[in-house]
Formats: C-alpha cells, sequence, structure tokens
C-alpha cells in the first residue's frame, strides 16, 4: 500500500479522539469523490467509521509513544479495488464477535464484514497492526 502513487493513496493521521471518526469519514468521502467512485462512499465510510472507532475505543497506547497521531487512515486505489486501512499501535488481534443486536457495542467487525467484499488486519513492522477492508469497484 505504500508504494501506490500518490494519486491513488492517501493518508491522514488521527488522534486518538472520538472527533477522529468524523474526520476519517471525510476524508474517506472526499477521496473516493475524487477518484469518481462516489458508489463507495456509504459503505466505506461505514466501515471506516468502526475501524477509527475500535482503534480510538480498544486500541493500547503505549506510554514510550510520544504521537499526538497513532492512528493512520490510508485509503489506496487499486483497480478493481480500493483498500482502506487503519493502523494502530495495538499488537491486540482484532477478533469478530457474534453480534449482540441489543447492544450497543460489540458490532463493529460484523459490519465491516457484512459491507465489505473482504477484511483482515496485518501486524505492522514497528509493533502496531493495521486492519483493513477491500471494496470493489463498479468500474
Amino acid at each position: 500500500m505504500r508504494t501506490a502513487p500518490e494519486s491513488d493513496a492517501t493518508t491522514c493521521p488521527l488522534r486518538p479522539l472520538a472527533d477522529s471518526v468524523k474526520t476519517a469519514r471525510d476524508v474517506t468521502r472526499s477521496t473516493l469523490q475524487g477518484w469518481g467512485l462516489s458508489e463507495l462512499t456509504d459503505d466505506a465510510t461505514l466501515v471506516v467509521s468502526e475501524l477509527v472507532t475500535n482503534a480510538v475505543r480498544y486500541a493500547l497506547y503505549p506510554k514510550a509513544a510520544s504521537t499526538d497521531h497513532p492512528i493512520t487512515l490510508m485509503l489506496v486505489r487499486l483497480a478493481p479495488h480500493v483498500i482502506l486501512a487503519v493502523a494502530d499501535p495495538s499488537d491486540e488481534v482484532p477478533t469478530r464477535k457474534e453480534p449482540d443486536f441489543v447492544s450497543e457495542n460489540g458490532r463493529g467487525l460484523y459490519i465491516v464484514e457484512t459491507y465489505s467484499q473482504a477484511w483482515g488486519w496485518d501486524p505492522l513492522d514497528e509493533g502496531g497492526k493495521a486492519v483493513w477492508a477491500m471494496f470493489r469497484t463498479e468500474a
């Protein structure tokens, strides 16, 4: 993902704060519209909301980390797909739970799985992980 041409990639550092979810949705929406992929906007913004919420809520931030932006949103267009990923400093493996539709929590990865073509996670060389979701474009 890091070697994609600049015109086909967007990176946005985020702080571990609730308002970062809105920022991530806005960046995702504007990036997809700029790429002419507005048809992906609704599903992708829903998924990115869940991934950033999980990163803000559940990621363990090492005390040694001296950065204001420990979460990073990345969007990459690799035709015929778009991949969005959210990196955070936690090494904890994301685990999909059976959704409890009465509870306010616990449905995040179920939503990611439902609205994306595929999802997964990868450990990062510098520690932490990136949780990603892939969408197929119509073009």
